[in-house]
């Protein structure tokens, strides 16, 4: 009898695979936490879910446990740094991505509460004075061995019930006033604000809140920091009728207060009479919301790849218990997997959920990278005597040609360096800034706009393939919950358009277009190493496609003279941002799989099977690619053919353009078989029993 060496995936991906994937594996203090965090999602979550708590608006007593959970479990002080009662050292993009990842894989409602503190403290923690950050940070710790105090929950109150709330952060209708300054005291401020669809607060004991001036003595727009207990009307309001996250509290506030100027965060200065925070609320929340939005983006990743399992128990046990229906007959052990379609709508969405984790995992290092080098660049500029964004800017941009050759020379065989040089660059911290952040700023709203708007299309279909079941109330992983949860987290921090915005401006630095096209030649080497390419052919050649519909986007006018590439041109700039998207989360996916095929010989629980799950992970990639290139070579054909004049000559520019696109076409070669191959793995893969949730 001869053994059977059958390459293809023999169970679901366990955590020793994916620590290697979204590389943690070398943190042992990360794969703690996702263990911490999975048992309060599967265990205090998952009942709250089960016992029908999503079926009120209220935040109830039972709701109320999840807290209590975060804080045993040490949710609540991830975050924290550990001057301040925190426990993990470093930047916490990561920390923050994975706890919102195991949480969302559950509920996105808890996943929400778990990451609104943080929200609420992040102001602080990014902008805040020392003195700020001592009090609210310690404030929201965990009580040390003989204190006698309860943790303070924060929340962030930035939108306001002005008409369509929720797509307009830039017009705020709360004020800030000077309500008394006596000569050599503190001047005494008074914060209102009608707060609308703000989380966390149901409970929360501090808010920190977006404000305009509204004193001539008040220069501009800031964010400041009040107090349950503070003078005046602290109203919760009542809860928000949402038809989804019901495991959050959300409510609309109202607020009217006295406050010590001391609560402006980041602080403000005195001149010629006049009150002038250090920053605005729009540069605190650009740095809140450039990092926070990648944590965001985690639940639509979580979503998708929680819910094929239930779609695989559902397609082999759908016609187990009729007449007739034998047990060891096919019908009885593949049911639905018998047909192709179904299989191949899974892989689908597997592969959609692959992406999705790749890049939102890819972000939170980037960020993680960044973070460090900011607080050392704003040091180093301060002590230069570079004040205010302006001049910040002006001082960065001076940067840029040697951030540019940092980034080519990184793309170089070590051997071809001129290490001297190289070294230079390395440890020149503007340098470091200027190429770290022209990455980060295009991979999160890249991200946001990818995990949790485009992927919610995609997670209709893993509720359409639990049939009527995908709708009940007690459908095997919340389908029908996620699903719509993540029509609201497409919401959260700017719905698509802001991202696509952002985006917009982003993604077209010269810093970014060139590391884009140098990747795309590594992207070609990647497909060498892994089974059948992995997609990498036709992603490398979509994305020199995308590159160069960007130039001629840039350079070209329609027939009146109007420039294509431009910031108030939606129709051309954010369709362009989309195919940017799509091509970001393949190529990650694809490094993700060759860090698999390179590194999982090292541990000895991924080794057994790895290439069966190489093999897999390839050609779910591969499916990716060929959707990310043919999203692409859509989008820009449509843009570079559609501003032409009827009747207009083809000129030798549009012939180059359309062999590149016969080319990326010609390359889709293979990419149904790989969808074959990975439908056909789903029919062999080992299962559990049942789900590990709910109760």
């Amino acid at each position: 009898m001869t053994e059977n060496t059958e390459i293809t995936l023999r169970t679901l991906p366990g955590d020793d695979l994916r620590a290697i994937m979204w590389r943690y594996a070398d943190r042992y203090d990360l794969q703690m936490l996702v263990q911490s965090t999975r048992s309060v999602a599967r265990g205090v979550a998952a009942k709250l879910v089960a016992e029908g708590a999503r079926n009120t608006h209220e935040w109830t007593p039972a709701k109320e446990k999840l807290l209590q959970a975060f804080d045993d479990a040490g949710l609540t002080a991830a975050f924290l740094d550990t001057e301040y009662g925190g426990y993990i050292p470093g930047p916490k993009n990561m920390v923050m991505a994975i706890i919102t990842y195991e949480m969302g894989w559950v509920d996105g409602g808890a996943a929400t509460s778990a990451m609104a503190g943080n929200l609420g403290l992040a102001p602080i923690h990014e902008r805040g004075t020392p003195e700020q950050k001592e009090r609210y940070m310690k404030l929201g710790s965990p009580p040390q061995p003989g204190e006698n105090r309860k943790i303070w929950r924060g929340a962030f109150a930035l939108t306001e019930p002005i008409p369509y709330v929720g797509v307009e952060t830039g017009l705020l209708c709360g004020k800030l006033t000077v309500a008394e300054w006596k000569e050599g005291t503190e001047p005494m401020l008074q914060m209102e604000k009608r707060g609308r669809f703000i989380t966390n607060m149901g409970f929360a004991d501090y808010v920190t809140v977006a404000v305009d001036t509204g004193d001539p003595r008040i220069k501009s727009s800031c964010m400041v920091v009040i107090e349950k207990d503070d003078p005046g009307i602290f109203d919760r309001g009542v809860p928000t009728k949402k038809m989804v996250h019901q495991l959050s509290s959300t409510q609309d506030p109202v607020f009217n207060l006295r406050i010590p100027a001391s609560r402006i965060i980041g602080g403000y200065t005195v001149k010629d009479g006049k009150i002038i925070p250090k920053y605005n609320h729009s540069e605190m929340i650009d740095a809140v919301f450039k990092r926070t939005r990648v944590t965001v983006g985690s639940m639509g990743a979580a979503a998708l790849l929680s819910s094929i399992e239930p779609v695989i128990r559902y397609q082999r046990t759908r016609f187990r218990g009729a007449t007739g229906i034998e047990p060891g007959s096919i019908r009885h052990e593949l049911g639905l997997q018998q047909r192709e379609d179904c299989l191949h709508r899974v892989v689908d969405v597997w592969a959609m959920g692959e992406a999705c984790a790749s890049l939102v995992f890819e972000a939170a290092r980037a960020f993680d990278f960044i973070d460090p080098v900011e607080k050392e660049k704003d040091g180093l500029l301060a002590g230069k005597g570079v004040a205010g964004v302006r001049s910040e800017i002006r001082a960065l941009m001076k940067v840029e040609p040697a951030a540019l050759e940092y980034i080519r020379m990184s793309f170089q065989p070590e051997k071809d360096r001129a290490a001297a040089r190289w070294k230079e660059l390395g440890d020149d911290i503007l340098v470091q800034y200027v190429q770290g952040e022209s990455i980060a700023n295009v991979l999160c709203p890249a991200c946001k706009l990818f995990d949790t708007g485009m992927a919610a299309t995609v997670m209709r279909e893993s509720v359409a393939m639990m049939g009527g079941y995908g709708i009940t109330e007690d459908c095997p992983g919340w389908l029908m919950n996620k699903w719509t949860d993540m029509q609201l987290e497409a919401t959260y921090e700017g719905p698509e358009s802001v991202q696509r915005r952002q985006l917009s401006i982003t993604m077209a630095s010269e810093l970014f277009l060139e590391r884009f096209r140098l990747q795309a030649g590594v992207v070609r080497a990647m497909g060498k190493k892994l089974p059948h390419g992995a997609g990498a052919e036709v992603l490398a050649a979509a994305m020199e496609m995308w590159l160069w519909a960007m130039d001629y986007l840039n350079k070209t006018n329609d027939p009146a003279g109007g420039k294509l590439y431009h910031g108030s041109r939606h129709g051309v700039t954010f369709p362009m941002a989309d195919a940017l998207s799509w091509l970001l989360a393949s190529r990650v996916q694809i490094e993700d799989v060759l860090e698999l095929a390179e590194k999982g010989r090292g541990n000895p629980a991924v080794a057994e099977g790895l290439e069966g799950n190489v093999a897999f992970f390839s050609d779910l990639a591969q499916v990716q690619a060929a959707r990310a290139a043919g999203e692409t070579g859509r989008i820009v054909a449509e843009l570079v053919n559609g501003y032409r004049a009827p009747g207009a000559p083809e000129t030798a520019e549009l012939k180059e353009f359309a062999a590149m696109r016969a080319k990326v076409d010609g390359l889709l070669s293979g990419s149904r078989l790989a969808k074959d191959r990975a439908g056909q793995a789903l029919t062999k893969v080992m299962i559990p029993e049942a789900l590990g949730y709910p109760l």
